[in-house]
């Protein structure tokens, strides 16, 4: 069984804005949401930049008693979901819940509640932890909250692949509705690890951006001559996926169909990319989506601005578009809201749903001098409004050489 799956609704809490809506403009406005970080561990940092969610009240969305054993990771998942249930309209009955599932992609879950168990099991004396410790701290915190939240009682499943793990929770929950498993399906990934410990791990890998003297907000730079690397973000993108006939029925707005997606493994470093794997997790998300590569017409980059990253990338996409690789608009939005780390690739994914839907390119900012290596159409510094996109297509390359894309296009009935 092969089914079409189209997307119904979406939510976002992320640096630069906390609904799609907001996400978006402040998207195409070229707005920064990378800023010197606010907390109170700030002093013992060496890099003490980040892209943190403002403007996110928890008591406005959870009882006090809630919020005891929801952490913060969590917390987004259910807000970003909620938008986008309601935004999709998405009302199931007792059958149709059973016919519907979570994929959720994190990297840490809940990080706070991790590093705090283990400063109170180092420093007090007799050690002792919060009695829902892990409860609040495991992966799949935030995938159970939303099952249980929405009665889904059908594949309740989190991704743990480092920067590719909610682009291939998308997928594979696309995958459960394409092959008949599911009709529908709450998929996307979440993630709050700006702690003491998450960051100065990051510090130590050297990975991370310097700070640019003149603005912080200008601190990551993909594809720049002058990059540093990524910076650390927080945040959650929901997708509601359904099956077309379903969604068709019930008369739902779609925002896209989504038609192709493909993972893979380098199975060559670690950490280093490989322009190999890429490419070829590239073309066979083109071949299952049955589209030739002059039929993408935006590429949301994965874009991190690390050195290799960059580089590796652009030859991937040279290597699978050919001639037409400089016709392509390639943008990374890292750029503005940071690396979300096991959420980067839902939030990456929406950003290109909505490029499509608004028929509008985001930018890369902070790219005023390309690195001669990366020699293709990133959309520096200022988007691209009444532009033609039939055809998107979102990158996620992560540590572990866990790759992920997926291409979305717009629905035509």
């Amino acid at each position: 069984m092969t089914r079409r799956v189209v997307i119904t609704g979406l939510g976002v809490i992320s640096p630069v804005g906390n609904n799609p809506t907001e996400f978006f403009s402040k998207l195409m406005a070229g707005h920064s949401g990378i800023k010197r970080l606010k907390a109170d561990f700030v002093e013992q940092l060496s890099i003490r930049i980040g892209a943190q969610v403002e403007g996110f009240d928890p008591a406005a969305h959870f009882s006090k008693i809630q919020l005891s054993g929801i952490e913060r990771f969590s917390q987004f998942a259910l807000v970003a979901a909620e938008q986008a249930v309601q935004d999709a309209g998405l009302e199931l009955s007792e059958a149709e819940q059973t016919r519907s599932g979570v994929c959720m992609g994190s990297c840490l879950g809940g990080a706070s509640s991790l590093e705090d168990g283990y400063i109170e099991t180092l420093q007090r004396n007799p050690p002792r932890v919060k009695p829902l410790s892990v409860l609040l701290s495991m992966n799949n915190a935030a995938a159970s909250h939303l099952s249980i939240k929405y009665r889904l009682q059908g594949a309740n499943i989190t991704y743990a692949t480092a920067c590719s793990s909610s682009a291939i929770a998308v997928g594979e929950a696309y995958r459960q509705i394409k092959h008949g498993y599911a009709d529908a399906m709450l998929a996307g990934g979440s993630e709050a690890m700006l702690t003491l410990g998450a960051m100065k791990a990051w510090e130590a890998l050297r990975t991370l951006a310097q700070e640019d003297p003149h603005d912080a907000g200008a601190s990551c730079k993909p594809f720049s001559k002058n990059r540093s690397g990524l910076v650390l973000g927080e945040g959650a993108a929901v997708l509601v996926l359904e099956d077309v006939e379903r969604a068709v029925r019930r008369g739902a707005k779609i925002y896209a169909e989504l038609v192709g997606y493909d993972c893979s493994s380098d199975a060559s470093h670690i950490t280093k990319p490989d322009s190999a794997g890429q490419t070829r997790t590239i073309l066979n998300a083109l071949r299952e989506a049955q589209l030739q590569p002059q039929d993408i017409h935006y590429i949301n980059a994965h874009g991190t601005a690390t050195q290799a990253g960059d580089i590796e990338e652009s030859k991937a996409i040279k290597q699978v578009f050919g001639a037409h690789a400089p016709r392509v608009p390639v943008s990374s939005t890292k750029s503005m809201h940071g690396h979300l780390m096991g959420a980067t690739g839902a939030v990456e994914f929406m950003a290109a749903v909505l490029a499509l839907h608004n028929q509008a390119i985001p930018p890369t900012i902070n790219l005023h001098e390309p690195d001669p290596e990366c020699d293709l159409d990133y959309v520096p510094n200022q988007g691209r409004s009444n532009v033609r996109l039939d055809t998107v297509m979102s990158n996620s390359f992560a540590f572990g050489g866990s790759n992920a894309v997926l291409i979305a296009k717009r629905f035509n009935g």
